[in-house]
């Protein structure tokens, strides 16, 4: 049997749709036989997994993170992908099957004109701002995520032909030897590590690296360091148009029913000490949720610049009803599955971190049924305050779960919280 289970999670990284839900299928009529131990529901949360849509080091699909984070026994779970939404209509459906409640996120790079001389939280930078929309309903079309996609791909192009030029007679072709990596050709500069490394021998690398790990992993993350970041042979600067402005990434998400949401690093740049600022400007455009990557913010059992601000930034987040989104990535090896919610560092926040996530698991599910969801004109007719809206959505959250999530369907727009709650409660 654990040969078995073994072989069908493996499937469930295949390039190919129909075999991942075959597989899932399998497992999910495994488990409610018996077969498959699940997790009871626990408190942990990971909002911000990466799939193999950009780029997951372990190469999870968003069936296998869905299948993963049941089987751990999450309270929510969302993943997040680079200038795509590809496998947002795979994570929905498979959440769906096997009992778990889920968001699905975007990510990308965009250019705050009132920070264009000051680095936020892209490293060396200034002006560049990672960004999010959180919570999107469903897959859709748009200008600006075909713009996005464009323009990532004519980066890496570029990345290749400066670095073949530069490794000579090491070199790849990108349709040949990048794309394959990906289900959808949505290539990231962590694929072009992937490629390169495989590429000529442990002393070639030496030569151009210098002090060459022989562990590949440690290989590709020199590699980036050294050859595709500031400084290095291959590394493109960003210029006028090389990323959308964080108002037209915002006026997107918000058309597609998703959460605009500022992304915080660790609170040590030009930028981000200049917070108050930065919650105002990305508000302004409509910014109304706040994303965070834990493990990058404290060392356990040290109490350092670092943690402080994390916390500050949390306790602004509330301040603002700015709902918190977190998780771990999981874009590079060593990333973990799930925060240590369990250290001293991060216990005090998870009862935080929880709200939030069953805030968007809320929203999500009210927007893709009703269109009825956080920001939108229902919401804000219907609450006085953004506390009293972030009261509700966490309150809707807990109660909802993927069974009852199509009794939410088609509800009227003059509904009111109450009758939404009221819709999950047991039938008399």
């Amino acid at each position: 049997m654990a040969d078995r289970i073994e072989k069908l999670e493996a499937q469930l990284d295949s390039f190919e749709l129909a075999q991942r839900k075959n597989a899932l299928d399998k497992l999910w009529a495994l488990a409610q036989a018996g077969g498959v131990g699940l997790a009871p529901a626990s408190q942990a949360v990971n909002l911000h997994a990466h799939t193999f849509f950009s780029y997951n080091a372990y190469g999870y699909s968003p069936s296998k993170f869905a299948w993963l984070a049941r089987r751990r026994g999450l309270a929510v779970a969302g993943i997040v992908d680079f200038d795509v939404l590809d496998g947002l209509e795979e994570f929905w459906a498979a959440g769906k099957l096997i009992g778990l409640k889920r968001c699905a996120s975007l990510e990308s790079r965009t250019f705050l004109p009132e920070f264009s001389t000051r680095v936020v939280n892209s490293p060396g930078e200034p002006g560049i701002v990672y960004h999010m929309g959180v919570g999107l309903p469903r897959a859709v079309q748009h200008p600006l995520l075909r713009q996005m996609r464009r323009a990532a791909e004519n980066r890496n192009r570029e990345i290749v032909r400066r670095l073949n030029a530069f490794l000579q007679p090491v070199e790849l072709d990108y349709d040949r030897d990048v794309l394959p990596l990906t289900p959808a050709g949505n290539a990231t500069e962590r694929h072009l590590c992937d490629a390169y490394s495989r590429k000529g021998p442990a002393s070639f690398w030496r030569e151009k690296l210098g002090d060459c790990p022989a562990d590949p992993v440690k290989l590709r993350a020199l590699l980036r360091s050294k050859m595709m970041k500031q400084g290095g042979p291959g590394y493109v600067a960003p210029d006028k148009g090389s990323f959308p402005l964080m108002a037209d990434m915002n006026r997107f998400v918000l058309e597609s029913g998703g959460i605009p949401t500022l992304t915080w690093l660790d609170g040590a740049s030009e930028g981000e000490r200049s917070i108050h600022e930065l919650f105002d400007v990305a508000a302004s455009t409509g910014a109304a949720a706040l994303g965070i990557i834990p493990d990058r913010n404290y060392t356990p059992g040290v109490k350092d610049e670092k943690l402080k601000n994390l916390h500050e930034v949390i306790e602004m987040a509330g301040k603002r009803g700015f709902p918190v989104m977190i998780g771990t990535e999981m874009n590079a090896p060593g990333n973990k599955f799930l925060d240590s919610f369990e250290t001293a560092e991060l216990k005090p926040l998870a009862p935080v971190f929880l709200k939030g996530a069953h805030v968007l698991y809320a929203h999500s599910v009210l927007q893709r049924q009703s269109g009825l969801g956080y920001l939108s004109a229902w919401s804000r007719r219907s609450f006085s305050s953004v506390a009293a809206k972030n009261e509700f959505f966490e309150k809707l959250g807990r109660a909802l779960s993927p069974a009852t999530e199509d009794r939410l369907a088609g509800l009227p727009p003059d509904v009111t919280p109450d009758r939404i709650l009221a819709a999950l409660d047991p039938a008399p």
